[in-house]
């Protein structure tokens, strides 16, 4: 970690690669889920995923206070009830397995699940058109299979989707509902990350060169989602959502 901090200037590409992937860490906290879960695979074509997951953590965790300072009005709070203490319960498993739990199976299963999900959206459109309610226990389970993704892999947004878009919120509401939910969560991953994975004073000098940049694409997420109509919106969601579902299966196959 010592050799990253040193080797990060403006005159190195491995600076604009980091920059590059605090920028989607941003994106997604200003309401365009789905660019947050790219942050580590465009920071594995340098360094170790499990580095680039802890490096990523500080980031994540200051670009929610603006995410939530956004979106402060702008929730579904009957979801969150469910949702957060479900995401907190999914951080304690991932971090309780996290010894054997194989992240390429986690992968793997998450993406089979975002791919069926989506394929039953767009071939079954009718099944669909109903929207539906927060439920108990399917916020439970969703809930808690996104705060261990999450823990695992920064990947919560697939499980959180399948359970919240069918419920069809206003896109405000949904980018509200996720970015208050995903604070919560990696703030709840900061005593289990640092137990596996300590943290240094390089590793904290990276995240500050990099929140500039996670900063600016937190502001821009939330510029764009106010501008996109509500139907482009949600198509871009499950586009995205579909896209790495595939890298998630491919992932757990090929890594």
């Amino acid at each position: 970690m010592t050799a990253i901090a040193q080797s990060l200037s403006v005159d190195n590409p491995l600076f604009w690669l980091f920059c590059l992937a605090a920028l989607f860490v941003g994106l997604s906290k200003g309401g365009l889920p789905g660019f947050g879960m790219l942050s580590v695979p465009i920071l594995s074509l340098a360094i170790s995923p499990v580095v680039a997951a802890v490096l990523l953590l500080p980031i994540f965790i200051l670009s929610d206070i603006a995410g939530v300072w956004l979106y402060r009005r702008e929730y579904s709070a009957a979801n969150l009830r469910l949702l957060i203490p479900a995401g907190i319960l999914g951080v304690v498993i991932g971090w309780a397995t996290a010894s054997f739990i194989s992240e390429q199976m986690v992968s793997f299963l998450i993406g089979v699940l975002g791919i069926s999900f989506c394929l039953n959206i767009w071939l079954r459109p009718g099944v669909n058109s109903t929207p539906r309610v927060a439920s108990l226990g399917k916020g439970w389970f969703w809930g808690t299979m996104a705060g261990f993704t999450s823990f695992v892999s920064h990947a919560g947004s697939p499980p959180y989707q399948v359970y919240v878009l069918p419920q069809k919120l206003s896109k405000n509401v949904f980018a509200g509902t996720t970015t208050i939910l995903f604070a919560v969560v990696n703030l709840a991953k900061v005593i289990p990350y640092a137990n596996l994975q300590p943290y240094s004073g390089a590793a904290i000098k990276v995240s500050l060169l990099l929140l500039p940049a996670a900063l600016v694409g937190t502001f821009l997420g939330k510029y764009f989602t106010q501008r996109v109509p509500d139907r482009w919106f949600f198509m871009a969601v499950q586009v995205a959502l579909f896209l790495i579902s595939i890298k998630l299966v491919l992932n757990g196959v090929f890594t």
